[in-house]
């Protein structure tokens, strides 16, 4: 090992008030721990990037980091989203490698040795991916595994179980500058940088206390900005239910046609009224999908910051 890496541990936090002592005590003892095995140089720090909370998070961070230099922190200006915060914490930070973890350290912090001990080995990008989901509910479990199903047949390429729990190397984060769009859907991003990649395995924790900042509504919120971001398989699906169904009333007006000419009644007010709600129930969900589409480009041409920085510790 020629270099030792300094290494820039990115938390993105949103109300985490109360898990924040617990995680700035373990993540001190890994730095250290990192250190003593000269793994990552003494300059290493943590940044906690606080995404718009409301509780004394920032306060915390603050007070952290007049009691240790190396913990740093970004406020955000207001609650601008998780991806978002990730950037931030990326993007301005100066490090050789990066590693992306939650705070409230369900993801297994211990799992940071083996990845930078993977990029010594020459891996610029590295994984953190759950080895079983026996922490989620039966819901949870079954509706991520059928969410990385779907992207797989939409083509977008993911890293099935894992989250945002990676590390990044300088060249990495530096390429992944290049990705300008403000639809941000980081796990599939990663992917398509290219460089030399592995996985390291881990089993999910409980979270010890908070509440989780991820609820129904944003996991379907999230799943709905990866697919219209990474995929037009939908669009395509619409054109061929187009011509499926163009072809299917062709042949049914052939069908009616030929019933009158033979004298035939036509009857069925209850199967015309299936067909009309059938048919308008079709063309309402191409339409949101479509919707969806017009969003993300709205979004993208009107070229607005991802994120607004209101002020950092290293600057007081």
């Amino acid at each position: 090992m020629n270099h030792i890496a300094k290494l820039a541990i990115i938390i993105p936090c949103f109300n985490e008030e109360e898990v924040f002592p617990q995680s700035l005590k373990t993540l001190i003892a890994l730095r250290q721990k990192l250190i003593k095995k000269n793994l990552i140089a003494p300059a290493s720090e943590l940044v906690f990037v606080n995404d718009g909370s409301k509780d004394a998070t920032w306060q915390l961070i603050e007070k952290a980091h007049k009691k240790s230099a190396f913990v740093n922190g970004i406020c955000l200006s207001r609650n601008f989203g998780h991806q978002e915060a990730l950037l931030a914490g990326l993007y301005n930070t100066t490090a050789d490698i990066y590693v992306t973890i939650d705070a409230d350290l369900q993801d297994d912090p211990d799992v940071i040795e083996q990845m930078v001990e993977s990029y010594y080995q020459g891996c610029e990008v590295v994984y953190g991916v759950r080895s079983r989901r026996n922490t989620d509910s039966f819901f949870k479990r079954n509706t991520a595994l059928l969410f990385y199903k779907l992207m797989k047949i939409l083509g977008v390429e993911l890293v099935a179980n894992h989250a945002d729990f990676r590390l990044l190397s300088h060249r990495a984060v530096a390429a992944m500058q290049s990705f300008t769009e403000k639809n941000l859907f980081l796990r599939a991003i990663v992917p398509l940088i290219g460089f030399k990649s592995c996985n390291v395995y881990y089993e999910r924790k409980k979270r010890e206390a908070g509440t989780s900042k991820y609820p129904l509504k944003k996991m379907i919120l999230f799943a709905l900005k990866g697919i219209s971001s990474f995929s037009a398989v939908p669009l395509h699906l619409i054109t061929l239910s187009g011509v499926i169904i163009s072809i299917i009333s062709f042949f049914l007006m052939l069908w009616t046609i030929y019933a009158y000419t033979q004298g035939s009644t036509i009857v069925g007010w209850a199967s015309l009224m299936s067909a009309i709600t059938f048919f308008s129930g079709i063309t309402i969900l191409f339409m949101g999908i479509i919707g969806e589409y017009i969003a993300s480009i709205f979004i993208e041409v009107k070229n607005r910051p991802t994120y607004i920085i209101e002020k950092k510790t290293s600057e007081q």
